[in-house]
């Protein structure tokens, strides 16, 4: 009887899946989300960009202030 009831558990579980998948699929709502996440990643990429060239710069300057003085 247990074994029944664990057995209808999983179905339920992997139809559940299956229709969001299907919903997920029927509005393509994976690539909407993905459009919604362009410009904050694209907006994360220029800062750290700049992070790292405003770093390589003071390194470059660090490093002719040793060769100069």
């Amino acid at each position: 009887m247990i074994v029944l009831k664990v057995l209808a558990i999983i179905a339920i579980v992997f139809v559940a899946l299956f229709l969001l998948t299907l919903v997920i699929y029927f509005f393509n709502l994976d690539m909407k989300f993905a459009a919604t996440l362009i410009k904050p990643l694209t907006s994360y990429y220029n800062w750290s960009k700049n992070r790292r060239e405003a770093k390589k710069k003071k390194e470059r300057d660090a490093q002719r202030e040793q060769q100069e003085g």
